[in-house]
């Protein structure tokens, strides 16, 4: 893989960690990662041991924090919207998920467009809190579950194809979360991939092998 190729894919990975891609991207999406965040700073006010007993890292407590935080000022979105939905927070892949769960698709928007802006607003009512950045993930009615399954379906056949061909093979636009996702797809395949553009027409390229 040359310098440029493995140069587009980590700063892809920097987004959506560990989907992605500016550790899609991603990323979340298209905020640049403050080193602070998920650090092992401790947070004030936080219990050293986990509901079970089991001891629980500094920097569990922080990830543990940011989701509290995102949660918190999401419920005040959907009472002051008069929206439906209840949020569950956890970690995972060294960061806070926050999922709104919802029967409705109003909190998605086209193409995820609101989710988007939502996860936004979210990573900025912790970083007002903490004073540091957040690689937080947030889901509604479990969007980036499907789509994920969706885009893994969409790398096979990219892969397929150039396999097929012998010629490397343009996706369509996706933001960072999407491109990671694609990424890994293709790399598990045994392919590789670049990102090539500027967003939010940035793409993902399978490339044939050399």
């Amino acid at each position: 893989m040359s310098e440029e190729t493995n140069a587009v894919i980590v700063e892809d990975d920097l987004d959506a960690a560990p989907e992605a891609v500016a550790p899609e991207a991603e990323a979340e999406a298209g905020v640049e990662v403050d080193p602070a965040a998920g650090s092992d700073e401790e947070v004030d006010g936080d219990e050293d041991v986990n509901a079970d007993g089991t001891p629980r890292s500094r920097k569990e407590s922080v990830l543990e924090t940011e989701g509290e935080i995102a949660a918190d000022y999401l419920e005040e979105l959907l009472d002051i919207a008069d929206l439906d939905g209840d949020i569950d927070t956890f970690i995972e892949g060294g960061r806070a998920h926050v999922s709104i769960i919802t029967e409705g698709d109003v909190l998605v928007g086209k193409e995820g467009e609101v989710l988007e802006a939502l996860q936004e607003l979210a990573r900025l009512a912790v970083m007002t809190e903490t004073g540091h950045r957040s690689r937080l993930m947030l889901d509604v009615a479990g969007h980036r579950d499907k789509r994920r399954k969706v885009l893994q379906d969409l790398a096979k056949d990219a892969v397929a194809e150039v396999n097929d061909s012998g010629e490397a093979v343009r996706l369509a636009p996706m933001n960072p979360f999407e491109r990671k996702i694609v990424h890994d797809s293709v790399a598990a395949a045994g392919l590789i991939s670049e990102s090539e553009g500027e967003e939010p027409q940035r793409r993902v390229v399978v490339l044939p092998k050399a």
